[in-house]
C-alpha cells in the first residue's frame, strides 16, 4: 500500500444536510418534485449530473442557458450554507486515521468530484493536511469515471494498484474499482463491490488497511 485517497463529503465530512437545502430551495422555485429519496440519488456524482436526475424524476426538460442558471443558483445557495462549516463538522475517526497514516509515511490525497472542495477544507481547517487534492475543478470526467482516483496516483506517482480509496457512494466505488484500486466503503448504505464495508472511520488504522490490502492483493 503506497497512498490512500479519502472522497470528501460523506467520509471526512458530511454536508448532505446542505446539498439537500439547496436542491429542495431551487426545485421549489421551479415547481420540481425533490425528496430525500431523489437527494440520495445525487451522492457522488456531479452538480451537472444532479440536476439532469432531478429534471429526468420530474420528466422536465430545460434549454442548457437554463440549466447553467440552476446551477449556478444552486451553487450559489450551497456555498452560502456551507460557511456554517467548521473544524467540529469533522466526521468521528477521521484525524485519528489522518495523524495514523501520516506517522507510517502513507501518503493521503483528496479525490472528490465537488467543486467546492478548496471551500470545504479551509473551512474544516484541513487545507493542508494532504499530498495532493483532486476535485472537480481539475478532471473532464466526473464518478464513475476513475480519473480523479487515477490522476491523485499519477500526481504522486504511485501504482493504483498500490492505492486504497475510502467512499460512501455507488458512483465513487465504481469509479475506485475502476482504477484497479482497493475500495473502503464507510456509512450505512451497503455499498456492493467495495473490499470492506464501515459505519465511520473510528476503528480504522494503518495496521487495519494494510492487512485488508495485503489480502486482497495476495501480497
Amino acid at each position: 500500500m503506497e497512498l490512500v485517497i479519502f472522497d470528501l463529503d460523506g467520509v471526512i465530512v458530511s454536508t448532505d444536510k446542505y446539498h439537500y437545502e439547496a436542491w429542495k430551495s431551487l426545485a421549489d422555485e421551479h415547481s420540481l418534485l425533490f425528496s430525500h429519496e431523489i437527494n440520495s440519488m445525487l451522492r457522488g456524482v456531479s452538480r451537472a449530473e444532479c440536476l439532469k436526475i432531478i429534471l429526468d424524476v420530474n420528466g422536465r426538460v430545460v434549454s442548457s442557458v437554463d440549466s447553467s442558471k440552476m446551477l449556478l443558483k444552486k451553487n450559489t445557495i450551497y456555498q452560502d450554507k456551507l460557511h456554517a462549516l467548521s473544524k467540529n463538522d469533522i466526521l468521528p475517526g477521521f484525524l485519528k486515521l489522518l495523524n495514523d497514516l501520516k506517522v507510517n509515511n502513507i501518503p493521503v490525497a483528496i479525490g472528490s468530484s465537488s467543486r467546492n472542495t478548496p471551500l470545504i477544507l479551509k473551512k474544516i481547517g484541513l487545507d493542508r493536511s494532504f499530498d495532493t487534492v483532486v476535485d472537480g475543478n481539475c478532471i473532464d470526467n466526473s464518478k464513475p469515471h476513475p480519473e480523479v482516483f487515477l490522476k491523485c496516483a499519477e500526481q504522486l506517482g504511485k501504482n493504483p494498484l498500490k492505492c486504497v480509496v475510502y467512499e460512501d457512494a455507488i458512483a465513487g466505488v465504481d469509479a475506485g474499482i475502476a482504477a484497479g484500486m482497493m475500495v473502503i466503503g464507510v456509512g450505512t448504505e451497503k455499498l456492493t463491490g467495495v473490499h470492506k464495508m464501515v459505519k465511520t472511520l473510528e476503528n480504522e488504522s494503518y495496521e487495519i488497511i494494510n492487512n485488508l490490502y495485503k489480502e486482497v492483493f495476495e501480497v
